[in-house]
């Protein structure tokens, strides 16, 4: 598959998990300045990693709340707490995937993931 498939596919993923008003507003957010990275975004993360079957996009999204919640990324764990959402995941597990960053990473990260959780999940109806 060539980048610009790998792009495309990314993309059409990426817009599926997080929604295209989401997408538009980070692909633009730094202007010309940001369009390579988003290329390398849409082409490698969504359209190769997040692309390949096995493990179910709920899992994945998973394990990117709990690393974001753990190295303080809040924005990235917004997006990703909405895309997990949309993946099908429950509170229940957000809230589950967050205590164990709790024990492991430290309490401070994971007061803000919780309350950065909870934030989306109430606008989800899900809290």
């Amino acid at each position: 598959m060539d980048v610009q498939e790998l792009h495309d596919r990314g993309l059409k993923l990426r817009v599926e998990l997080f929604g295209r008003e989401t997408v538009d507003q980070r692909m633009s957010a730094l202007g010309d300045f940001g369009k390579p990275l988003q290329h390398i975004v849409n082409a490698y993360a969504y359209g190769d990693v997040w692309s390949r079957p096995a493990l179910p996009l709920a899992t994945k999204s998973l394990a990117l709340i709990a690393m974001m919640a753990a190295t303080g990324h809040s924005n990235e764990l917004r997006v990703h707490v909405q895309g997990a959402v949309k993946n099908g995941c429950s509170g229940e597990e957000i809230q589950e995937i967050l205590l164990l960053v709790a024990l492991y990473c430290g309490i401070p990260a994971a007061n803000e993931a919780h309350r950065i959780a909870a934030d989306v999940l109430r606008q989800a109806q899900q809290v």
